[in-house]
């Protein structure tokens, strides 16, 4: 069946345009741009944390408190070891009250024996000790 030239219809469907749609965002907003970072402490030392804030003349919330008490702790210089004079002097002091405390009736390669074993201490913690050479 032909249709006359001037007799065609024309359909031609639309397609409603899609729409974006913003994407909820689950749980709490955001509140600041810098990594969070948690940690689990027992209640003592949460405790502490606590007394600690309540002292501060501005009274800081918990996570300000934690805060500041890791700026402190970051802040602090770590205590020197001893110079190797003082741990001379130590070794002396030492060697002295050994002298005084063994056992005068033991032999005298004896005496010498567990003044060195006590001066230089217990092969187990010689082994753990790092600041020694091995």
């Amino acid at each position: 069946m032909l249709l006359p030239l001037g007799s065609l219809f024309c359909y031609t469907i639309r397609m409603k345009k899609s729409r974006t749609v913003k994407q909820k965002v689950i749980g709490r907003p955001r509140t600041g741009i810098t990594p969070l970072m948690g940690f689990r402490a027992d209640p003592a030392t949460r405790a502490e944390i606590v007394r600690w804030a309540e002292k501060q003349p501005d009274m800081p919330s918990l996570s300000e408190a934690i805060r500041r008490l890791v700026e402190l702790g970051l802040t602090v210089k770590p205590a020197l070891r001893p110079s190797a004079k003082a741990a001379a002097r130590a070794a002396e002091l030492a060697a002295k009250v050994i002298d005084r405390r063994i056992d005068p009736k033991a032999p005298i390669e004896e005496r010498e024996v567990r003044k060195q074993r006590l001066l230089k201490g217990p092969p187990v913690f010689r082994d753990l000790r790092k600041d020694l050479a091995k």
